[in-house]
């Protein structure tokens, strides 16, 4: 019998309240129906210092990070759902990466050498993004820059692929039933995902409360 899919759904938006926060309970309770094992971590209810000091300070975890970082390890896809502030995630999103996806546990460069060791590596993962820009304008317009910051510089650059983004816009001026569609597709992708099968992956190294090497 194979094993059950493993999915942890992080919300990103601050606010309880907000339509993320009910994509994101939403896909967790389609992939949960489907036969998934599911975690939730929402990041506005950590206790946690978003303000990273760099890599040569030495700031060590907080227990909700320290239990953040053994959800990750466990899953074997993340399902990310925040919103387009200014373009990009929300800070304390980017507080909460910035202190957890650390070097030695995400990534590790090579001595000598400008190429790194991707720790993250056979996981896959999933955006819901939400924005108040139609996903049009976001994508040829401004060039899609929070998009491509999370797919390509954070998660592919820790191992983790493929990477799935899904849109969602504009909010500001959608009705009522229209957010309501939005919720039910996030189930629908919740359910979804929750049917697929159990990849093997290997378990990125052991957690550190500091930096191990300096990076950029």
């Amino acid at each position: 019998m194979a094993e059950p899919h493993n999915i942890l759904v992080i919300l990103g938006h601050p606010a309880a309240s907000s339509l993320c926060a009910g994509m994101a309970r939403a896909y967790a309770e389609g992939a949960g129906h489907a036969g998934a094992q599911v975690r939730f971590l929402d990041v506005g209810q950590l206790a946690f210092n978003p303000l990273f000091q760099g890599y040569s300070a030495v700031q060590p975890l907080e227990p909700d990070l320290l239990a953040a970082q053994a959800d990750i390890t466990w899953a074997h896809h993340l399902v990310w759902v925040y919103p387009i502030w200014w373009g990009a995630m929300p800070a304390l999103l980017k507080g909460f990466i910035d202190r957890v996806l650390l070097p030695g546990y995400a990534f590790k460069y090579r001595k000598g050498s400008s190429l790194w060791d991707r720790l993250l590596a056979g996981r896959s993962a999933e955006l819901l993004v939400t924005m108040d820009s139609p996903p049009w304008y976001f994508r040829w317009v401004t060039r899609m820059p929070g998009h491509h910051q999370m797919k390509k510089a954070i998660l592919e650059f820790c191992g983790i692929r493929p990477v799935q983004v899904h849109s969602f816009g504009p909010v500001r001026s959608a009705s009522a039933e229209r957010l309501a569609l939005w919720v039910e597709k996030a189930r629908q992708l919740g359910q979804r995902q929750g049917t697929r099968a159990t990849p093997g992956k290997p378990r990125p190294a052991p957690v550190t409360s500091s930096p191990s090497s300096p990076s950029p």
